[in-house]
């Protein structure tokens, strides 16, 4: 009696992973690309369950010259490539070995495309085994706990047996261990079959596809959604266009460090439909704002802004910097995004104007405090009325400069600066120009920055249509209405905590809070991207809409 044994087909995907058998290849190659480049060695391992059963390896004499360069790196030179037999020789013996089998690859396409163009120059069919990347699959599996992806990292980190010396066996040698560790990782999340396996770097296979199932009930609408985890709390805050599609991307394209931990502790996705992308925009502001999300970066820390303050409110004023603006008829540049912005502008202007620098508190009339002048007076960078000598008068012409170079004349303050990187640059002190170019552009974007706030709190009140999305009134720069006029903040208390506290209806009369910037902001970006579409219907009679102030310079190495 003859037993005929039928080889397994691997059209059953769901064959067990420990009985597939898979070919694990590597090709070192003339160049990186198949158009004009060849083979000049192939290796690969044949394993199932865990178990070798068998290598192949072979040069190949690519029947082009081997540049210098990849002689380097992979040690093949063409004296050993020359008695070695062409690709055509060669490839049927290697279609013989991985008969049957699973591809498997790091970064496998590069392998694929030069197997291929080898077949089509040989009249024979291309390949149509499965196929697995072992770069998806630790794209997926351990990107989290790796630099990056290469397969030296990898079996670096990951203690692999062999490790990769850009030889055709070797790599493929530590590419079958790599596959062995993706195999039992895999495991853990239930890949259990090829099918699993096959499916794992796309979203279908996602190491939290199970989550999937939290998106189903999210409309393609603009709004804002919410991870939380299993008790409730909020773990992050974003805003979509298309709260559907951009919360499945969260499985399938997104692939930054945090999301991995995010999505494994979401428990649960709340959301709000908006009726436009500002009001996404603002809410999302708002919420970040009030319920401090971990995974949140930006919009989180507007508590660590600050201002540039002139003290106009002493006899000498100076520049300090400050966390909050007071009406002490101080002169606030500002907010700004951190006490280094700060200090950089402040720089800026003290590089032109030689304000005092010291602290003391000056007696009436501004009798002398110290005998000596401060350090900067004494380099002459600075006027120091501490120590006598500087008259009221002189010292106010010096602050009227400043003023009005921060408020109507910025060319007061920037040609000065123009002309000291010229001075620098031409005396090939090239670190210290760049120096006071970093401290000119800081100056730049700050009072960049103020002009965008101002402009937008000095308008008043505004409604306007923006076509399909229906109206938009906006309130000394916040949004107070959109859609049918619902205010966000009283609309969404419900996604707030108890003790969330209203921030306010509008700023503070003189320099713009530091809790609404980022709403502020929010608003200008989508006034840019939308000003074309937007129809004016209704403004403050009192507003100033526009602005005579001269265009600020850019001083951005880029």
């Amino acid at each position: 009696m003859t037993t005929t044994v039928l080889q397994r087909s691997f059209d059953d995907l769901g064959t067990p992973l420990y009985d597939v058998t898979f070919c694990v290849l590597d090709l070192e190659t003339t160049g990186a690309s198949p158009a004009d480049c060849a083979i000049t060695e192939i290796g690969a391992v044949k394993v199932r369950g865990g178990e070798c059963l068998g290598t192949f390896h072979t040069l190949v004499n690519p029947g082009v010259p081997i540049p210098p360069a990849i002689t380097v790196l992979t040690g093949i030179t063409e004296a050993m490539v020359i008695p070695a037999p062409p690709v055509p020789e060669v490839l049927p013996a290697f279609l013989e070995f991985a008969e049957g089998t699973v591809l498997v690859g790091h970064n496998v396409r590069f392998d694929l495309s030069f197997l291929n163009a080898a077949l089509d120059a040989t009249g024979r069919p291309r390949l149509e085994h499965r196929v697995v990347d072992t770069l998806g699959l630790a794209r997926r599996l351990v990107r989290d706990e790796v630099p990056n992806l290469r397969l030296g990292t990898l079996a670096d980190r990951l203690r692999l047996s062999h490790r990769p010396a850009h030889r055709a066996l070797d790599d493929a040698l530590a590419t079958a261990d790599l596959l062995h560790v993706m195999l039992e990782r895999a495991g853990t999340l239930g890949v259990t079959g090829l099918d699993d396996l096959l499916g794992l770097p796309s979203m279908s296979g996602h190491a939290q596809a199970g989550k999937l199932k939290l998106t189903d009930a999210l409309p393609r609408s603009p709004g804002v959604y919410l991870f939380r985890d299993r008790h409730g709390h909020v773990l992050y805050v974003g805003k979509a266009t298309n709260l559907r599609a951009r919360v499945r991307s969260y499985f399938s394209t997104d692939d930054r460090r945090k999301i991995g931990a995010l999505l494994r502790e979401t428990a649960s996705v709340d959301h709000r439909v908006c009726a436009t992308t500002l009001e996404a925009a603002v809410l999302e502001v708002r919420l970040i704002h009030a319920l401090q999300p971990r995974y949140n970066r930006q919009a989180k820390n507007w508590k660590k802004y600050c201002y540039l303050k002139l003290t106009l409110d002493e006899a000498f004023p100076r520049l300090s910097v400050a966390r909050t603006a007071r009406a002490d008829g101080g002169l606030y540049l500002g907010p700004l995004s951190s006490a280094a912005m700060a200090t950089l502008a402040a720089e800026a202007i003290q590089t032109v104007a030689p304000l005092r620098r010291c602290t003391e508190r000056l007696r009436a009339g501004g009798a002398a405090v110290r005998e000596a002048p401060c350090s900067a007076g004494q380099l002459g960078v600075a006027l120091c009325p501490c120590a006598g000598g500087v008259s009221r008068s002189d010292y106010d012409a010096v602050v009227a400069r400043v003023v009005r170079g921060l408020t109507r004349e910025p060319a007061l303050l920037f040609e000065p600066l123009l002309a000291k990187m010229a001075a620098l640059a031409g005396a090939e002190r090239f670190e210290e120009a760049a120096a006071v170019r970093d401290r000119a552009e800081a100056l730049a974007t700050a009072l960049r920055r103020q002009r965008r706030l101002d402009g937008l709190v000095r308008a008043g009140r505004i409604v306007l249509d923006t076509g399909r999305t229906g109206f938009v009134e906006l309130t000394a720069g916040r949004l107070t209405g959109t859609g049918r006029l619902l205010r966000p903040w009283e609309v969404d208390r419900a996604l707030l905590p108890d003790h969330a506290a209203d921030p306010g209806d509008g700023p503070e009369p003189g320099a713009v809070p530091r809790h609404l910037v980022d709403e502020l902001l929010a608003v200008a970006a989508w006034l840019d991207r939308n000003h074309v579409r937007a129809r004016l219907v209704e403004a403050d009679p009192d507003g100033v809409w526009a602005s005579d102030l001269p265009v600020l310079p850019s001083f951005s190495p880029r």
